[in-house]
C-alpha cells in the first residue's frame, strides 16, 4: 500500500488539484451565467490548485522520464557515448532545479517573516507558493529515480534508445 501511494503520490495529487480547478471554474461559470455575478474564492482557489498541478506535474513528467529533451545531435554516437552525455544533462538539470528550490525556498522563508495574506481564502500565499520548491525537489528526486532504476534493472540503453524514438 506504501509502495502504491509512493509510485504515484503525484499523479493523485495533480488529479485531486486538477479537479478542485475545475470544479471551481465550472462554479464560476454557473454563477455568471445564472446571477450574472462572480465568486472570488473559486478563481483564487483554481489558480492555486493550477499552481499545485503544475509543478507536482513537473515531478510526473520527470518520474516517467518524458521531459522534451533535444537529442538529435547525440543519434549517431555509440549508446556509450550517449548515456554519458544523458548522465551529464540529468546532472546539469539537478543541479539547475535545486538552485531555483533554493532560490524559491529563500523567497518563501522571508515571505514568512512578512506574510502576505490571499483577499479572499484569508490564507497566507507562502503556504501556496511552497509547492515551487517542493516541486523541483521531488523532480529532483524522480530524475535521480530514474537512473537509479535503470542502473539496477541493467536498462540504461533504454533510456537513449527511447529518446531517439525507437
Amino acid at each position: 500500500m506504501l509502495r502504491k501511494i509512493y509510485n504515484n503520490f503525484e499523479e493523485y495529487f495533480c488529479a485531486f488539484t486538477m479537479a478542485i480547478m475545475v470544479m471551481c471554474l465550472m462554479v464560476q461559470v454557473l454563477i455568471r451565467v445564472i446571477a450574472g455575478s462572480s465568486l472570488a474564492w473559486t478563481e483564487e482557489l483554481s489558480r492555486y490548485s493550477f499552481l499545485w498541478s503544475v509543478y507536482l506535474g513537473i515531478a510526473v513528467v520527470a518520474k516517467r522520464n518524458a521531459h522534451v529533451r533535444v537529442t538529435a545531435q547525440f543519434m549517431l554516437m555509440p549508446k556509450k557515448v550517449q548515456i554519458i552525455f544523458r548522465a551529464i544533462a540529468d546532472i546539469i538539470w539537478i543541479g539547475f532545479t535545486l538552485y531555483i528550490a533554493y532560490l524559491s525556498w529563500t523567497v518563501i522563508k522571508d515571505s514568512m517573516e512578512f506574510p502576505e495574506i490571499s483577499p479572499t481564502l484569508q490564507i497566507a500565499k507562502h503556504w501556496v507558493e511552497l509547492i515551487i520548491p517542493v516541486g523541483f525537489v521531488i523532480m529532483s528526486w524522480r530524475v535521480v529515480e530514474v537512473w537509479i532504476n535503470n542502473i539496477k534493472h541493467g536498462t540504461l540503453n533504454e533510456m537513449v534508445r527511447d529518446e531517439e524514438g525507437v
